[in-house]
């Protein structure tokens, strides 16, 4: 009988076979490397690039399917760690929150719904910048002092307010 698991089980349950023929870190690499390579379809009307996507995924789970964690008394998930108010304004695409935000797709195009709604009344230039403190911070957190570290993170991952 075949079951159809998703990778981050295979890895779980290969880790203990695989671990004495190479590293962890051999293993989670390579996995990560895969996971990158998703192509997502970029859509004409898409704001965010995928070069500050990609840093905004790398920021977020260094784009590992790392599911959900509690970030600021709530859950954050999927590769690009989205709460389920964020997910909810971006118009709750993909069945129900946690299928979304797990699959890298669907949690990619939310990121583009939630920015296209929010940056025009930001008042803040339509930038990778600006577009990965609104990720950071809701709506308004391209204007808010707090999520200045966040874009420093961005930018330790190579993007500039132009990528």
């Amino acid at each position: 009988m075949f079951v159809k698991m998703s990778p981050p089980v295979y890895l779980v349950l290969l880790l203990p076979f695989v671990s004495q023929v190479c590293s962890t870190l051999d293993i989670v690499e390579n996995f990560k490397i895969e996971f990158e390579q998703i192509d997502v379809e970029v859509q004409p009307n898409d704001l965010v690039s995928p070069k500050c996507m990609g840093c905004i995924c790398q920021v977020e789970s260094h784009c590992l399917p790392i599911g959900c964690r509690m970030d600021v008394g709530s859950l954050s998930c999927g590769p690009f760690q989205i709460k389920k108010g964020y997910w909810t304004d971006c118009g709750s695409p993909g069945g129900d929150y946690e299928t979304c935000t797990k699959d890298y797709t669907c949690s990619y195009n939310c990121v583009q719904r939630y920015m296209a709604r929010y940056i025009k009344f930001s008042g803040c230039p339509k930038n990778c910048e600006s577009y990965a403190r609104i990720h950071n911070g809701g709506p308004r957190g391209c204007t808010n002092p707090n999520t200045l570290g966040y874009w420093n993170k961005m930018e330790s991952k190579g993007c500039t307010p132009d990528s």
